[in-house]
């Protein structure tokens, strides 16, 4: 009978809980969110009539929220797993390994089956590079790869974090909610100057009621979305400095469910960010702090955990499936409840069939091999090169994605 050191279980316990898997599996859900705000839009919608108009409204701020959720998490979960010491040269290695192999394998993709035939070199150079998001031009923030815009502000967001990690560990604990207040505040401001100050000529494609410049200033551009960012860093600080206020993971929950019908509701611009930035700010450490308390979760199963894992590549791909499924079946449109409703739910297993392979043959062993320098993947022994991996991919793995 093996005998089991004094404090054994409690520090199996406490590794298996430092993932923080609701986090994990949270993932699922916003890349879900985003899936379903794409296959309702007109361009991709199986429906007609009054069924693709109501499935265009509900489903309209699933996209915006889930990358919102992302870019909170993503500031979140980094400063929840970062480690003392740890040098920003070997941080940005490990955060471009998780981020550009999945990145340049569905350009490829995107390349071969429908943008290539269009897309001039203004538009995939700035793509590969990652670099997009920062041209105010929607073939070209939106070409190529759609849900690609997002990682180019995640390169962003990784590139400065050494700084604003080590600023905002230096903000009195006592005074972090104040921040976050004022940040969600300057968050609310934003929409508000698009509106006044940027023009609204020429408008944003499938009826978005703004301009293309607004929507870029807003929703694109990366030193804007790094407020979400910020908010997500400093909760972490909030949990890890033992400030959380106890919000239940439920009623954070019933808070995002009350934003999402304000963002229904509100000015286009306002509906994107904005009034859901709270309650996200509020859910995420709420899950943590379940988990960390071994509170029940529903999104802390294997199921979920392996479809949280999976997510990153499933954002990635979901469009490429979308926009290239629609060219197969354009000709039938419009279809019935039953029948579009088969197609999304076979879009969306395609989807996560090919998320798998790529998670498996392309995320995981780049984050394995290239995560270390090469110095220490050579001399490693077995248990420490597998504690490389885990490290190449932190708590709930931070973006969309991260």
């Amino acid at each position: 009978m093996t005998v089991k050191a004094p404090g054994q279980d409690a520090e199996a316990r406490r590794a298996r809980l430092s993932r923080l898997p609701s986090l994990t599996g949270m993932r699922w859900i916003a890349a879900m969110m985003v899936f379903l705000f794409h296959v309702s839009l007109p361009d991709f919608t199986p429906f007609g009539g009054e069924v693709a108009t109501g499935a265009e409204w509900l489903f309209s701020k699933g996209g915006w929220v889930g990358v919102s959720f992302f870019f909170i998490l993503s500031g979140f979960v980094l400063t929840y797993s970062a480690r003392p010491g740890d040098k920003p040269r070997r941080f940005m290695r490990r955060r471009l390994v998780k981020l550009y192999p999945n990145h340049v394998v569905t350009f490829a993709l995107s390349m071969v089956l429908f943008a290539g035939a269009t897309a001039t070199w203004k538009q995939w150079l700035p793509n590969i590079l990652l670099i997009h998001t920062w041209i105010p031009d929607y073939d070209t923030f939106f070409g190529i790869n759609p849900p690609s815009w997002s990682l180019a502000c995640e390169l962003v967001f990784y590139l400065c974090f050494p700084v604003l990690h080590r600023w905002i560990k230096k903000i009195n604990p006592d005074h972090l909610w104040g921040w976050v207040a004022g940040i969600a505040a300057l968050v609310l401001v934003i929409p508000a100057f698009s509106y006044a100050v940027l023009p609204s000529d020429p408008p944003m494609p499938n009826g978005f009621p703004v301009g293309v410049t607004q929507a870029w200033f807003v929703y694109l551009l990366p030193p804007v979305r790094m407020l979400e960012f910020v908010v997500g860093i400093m909760m972490a600080r909030i949990v890890l400095t033992d400030r959380w206020i106890n919000v239940k993971m439920i009623h954070a929950l019933g808070l995002l469910i009350v934003g999402y019908a304000i963002a229904l509701n509100v000015p286009w611009l306002y509906g994107l960010n904005a009034v859901c930035l709270i309650p996200i700010a509020l859910l995420i450490p709420a899950a943590a702090v379940a988990d960390l308390r071994d509170q029940p979760s529903p999104f802390r199963g294997r199921v979920m955990n392996w479809l949280g894992e999976v997510s990153f590549a499933f954002y990635l791909i979901h469009g490429i499936v979308i926009i290239y499924g629609t060219k197969l079946i354009e000709d039938g449109k419009p279809y019935g409840i039953v029948s579009g409703i088969g197609l999304w739910a076979a879009c969306a297993l395609i989807s996560l069939g090919l998320a798998q392979l790529m998670y498996k043959y392309v995320e995981l062993p780049m984050m394995k091999h290239w995560s270390k320098p090469r110095g220490s993947r050579a001399g490693a022994r077995p248990a420490e090169a597998a504690e490389g991996s885990r490290e190449a991919e932190p708590v709930g793995s931070g973006s969309a994605r991260d």
